[in-house]
């Protein structure tokens, strides 16, 4: 009689994990790095979006009043489309941006205090 499917392949584990070539043994590749590995790990800043360190402090933190106050309205915004629990939490992020952009207006203060 003809068999019509072939013979699998032995699938014994211990016939694996027996490795009889010592230069030819891999880790197995879908291991979660450790926080160790990680921080081992060398790492080059992506240059897509570094900002100028030739900036001065003032227009930083001015640019960073301008994102803040953005965001603030973004915010505001959405939370006005949106009802119940998400709104509440729009308008406490909301709330959160304002406190940051009132504390950089206030660092922009101390660097060019107003007349």
């Amino acid at each position: 009689m003809l068999k019509t499917t072939p013979t699998p392949p032995d699938t014994d584990p211990a016939l694996h994990s027996r490795n009889p070539d010592p230069e030819n043994h891999h880790e197995p590749t879908d291991r979660i790095p450790s926080a160790a590995d990680i921080r081992a790990t060398p790492r080059k800043p992506c240059s897509m979006f570094i900002v100028d360190p030739e900036l001065d402090t003032e227009s930083l933190l001015a640019h960073a009043c301008e994102s803040l106050a953005s965001a603030n309205v973004m915010t505001l915004d959405l939370a006005d489309r949106t009802q119940g629990t998400s709104r509440n939490t729009l308008l406490g992020i909301a709330q959160v941006i304002m406190l940051g952009e009132l504390a950089v207006n206030h660092a922009l203060d101390r660097i060019d205090p107003p007349d």
